[in-house]
């Protein structure tokens, strides 16, 4: 038996996140990892988009300036480097348990990898710190690296951990992913999808959902992108069974 502990879509904040690793004991003040993490008996899974803030006054937040203009290179440097930061002490968490941490790869990771889509908020402000032909800065050599081993999915006997959904097109973060609209819609409009896939269950993030997570018990799936509402998902999981997953639940931190 072991404990999951998933969490939501991160977008650059990181003092949320390390609120519910410390929240679910999963790190300490030290922000290393912390005794059940270092034996395995809990497994942290972040779903993916680590980088890119949602809206334009997260930018300012992390950027520590009044109002954040996306035309502006000093403003971009500023948002890269703060995020830097964030990736650098989240790389030495992971590195330190990597049996028991699992990064996913989003699509705004992705994003920051390979510059050919820009990628924007809901507001309009397109997401161009890291890159550099929009006046943004790369991702140092580093970061890129252990970014680029970042796994697509993870599965654990029938349940699967992956940024979008259960299809092996939603992971693939191409022209076609982003002309289609059934990667944000697939939960609503064909749910039915994760027991087509042969999964006992699934978890997703890549939608924000009102009122926190969504747990659809009848389809068997949890969509997590709330970290913003302050919730992280907890599973108790035993692969050896027929019925792995022994319980599932929203934990408000």
């Amino acid at each position: 038996m072991q404990k999951f502990i998933a969490i939501g879509d991160v977008h650059a904040d990181f003092p949320r996140l390390w609120d519910a690793l410390r929240a679910a004991s999963c790190a300490g003040a030290d922000g290393l990892p912390t005794p059940p993490v270092c034996a395995g008996l809990y497994q942290v899974v972040l779903i993916g988009d680590l980088v890119h803030p949602k809206n334009e006054r997260e930018y300012a937040r992390i950027s520590g300036v009044p109002r954040f203009d996306p035309g502006n290179p000093d403003h971009l440097l500023l948002a890269a480097s703060a995020q830097f930061d964030g990736l650098v002490r989240l790389r030495t968490y992971q590195q330190a348990a990597p049996h028991a941490v699992h990064i996913l790869l989003g699509n705004h990771d992705d994003a920051a990898l390979n510059t050919t889509f820009v990628l924007g908020t809901s507001g309009g402000m397109r997401h161009t710190e890291f890159d550099p032909e929009h006046g943004g800065v790369p991702l140092p050599g580093a970061l890129r690296d252990w970014m680029c081993g970042f796994p697509r999915e993870l599965r654990v006997g029938g349940v699967q951990f992956a940024h979008v959904g259960p299809l092996p097109a939603h992971t693939h973060y191409d022209d076609l992913f982003y002309a289609d609209h059934s990667p944000k819609r697939w939960f609503r409009d064909t749910p039915e999808y994760v027991a087509m896939a042969g999964l006992e269950f699934g978890v997703y993030g890549h939608t924000q959902v009102p009122d926190g997570i969504l747990l659809d018990e009848d389809h068997r799936f949890a969509m997590i992108d709330a970290l913003q509402s302050r919730e992280y998902l907890e599973l108790m999981l035993d692969p050896q069974s027929e019925t792995p997953v022994q319980s599932v639940r929203a934990v408000p931190f």
